[in-house]
């Protein structure tokens, strides 16, 4: 997969949780749940942020120079799952400090991949597999 397109995809995400904390819009933090969750449960190319990258940015910056493997994106866009699900479920019941926190993190690690090209997500899983004896997350 091209590398580029996850920082793409990470600088939306900036955007939207920033909006989120912000506002205090828990059904736009919705949207980018259900956004995490096609990412992560169903595959990387149907996401929405990745068909905007395919169809709207790719073709004009020209080929990719370099590949990634797509297994720890999957799994970083699971981890934001979890935090926006916990975020929304906070907001959506008023324990608006569990909202607020559940969706700083993500934030937290979409920032790091926007500005610095650094997936946390995507070390947590190379760290996992690293120490689990076959080699997968489980």
């Amino acid at each position: 997969m091209d590398p580029r397109g996850p920082r793409f995809a990470a600088i939306l995400t900036t955007i939207v949780l920033a909006v989120v904390l912000v506002t205090g819009w828990w059904p736009l933090l919705a949207a980018q749940t259900v956004v995490f969750a096609i990412g992560a449960f169903i595959g990387l190319k149907p996401a929405p942020y990745s068909l905007l990258y395919r169809y709207l940015v790719a073709p004009r910056l020209g080929q990719a120079t370099e590949r990634e493997d797509a297994a720890p994106l999957r799994f970083a866009q699971a981890v934001g799952f979890v935090f926006a699900l916990v975020g929304t479920i906070g907001y959506a019941t008023e324990v608006t400090a569990l909202g607020v926190v559940a969706t700083a993190f993500a934030l937290f690690a979409a920032f790091l991949n926007a500005a610095f090209n650094f997936c946390l997500g995507c070390e947590m899983y190379l760290l996992i597999r690293r120490f689990t004896p076959s080699g997968q997350p489980s």
